[in-house]
């Protein structure tokens, strides 16, 4: 496992849940040392996500499935593909049919 399959898997829902626990922890009227930290707790929590979530995760490998070559190598507008694209040829440059 490599660390951005180990950042996304568990470091990312433990930031998460850090700050969510600093949260209750804040709200919460039973512990005075709880809602003392809990600003604490949900600020490192904010900090830790913001670190991890600037980690890219793995790429996707391309398994080269032949359904997922249609030909296409760019972008394509609609009229293009239902042939009512303007003629924007040599002699006609502004593409005004």
């Amino acid at each position: 496992m490599t660390f951005k399959e180990i950042n996304q898997a568990y470091l990312v829902p433990l930031a998460q849940w850090t700050m969510i626990f600093g949260i209750v922890a804040l709200c919460q009227p039973w512990s005075s040392l709880l809602h003392r930290y809990g600003l604490t707790i949900t600020l490192i929590g904010l900090v830790g996500f913001l670190i991890v979530m600037h980690i890219p995760p793995e790429p996707e490998a391309d398994h080269g499935d032949a359904d997922d070559d249609d030909g296409i190598d760019g972008p394509i507008d609609m009229l293009e593909i239902n042939g009512n694209a303007p003629d924007t040829g040599p002699d006609n440059r502004s593409g005004i049919v």
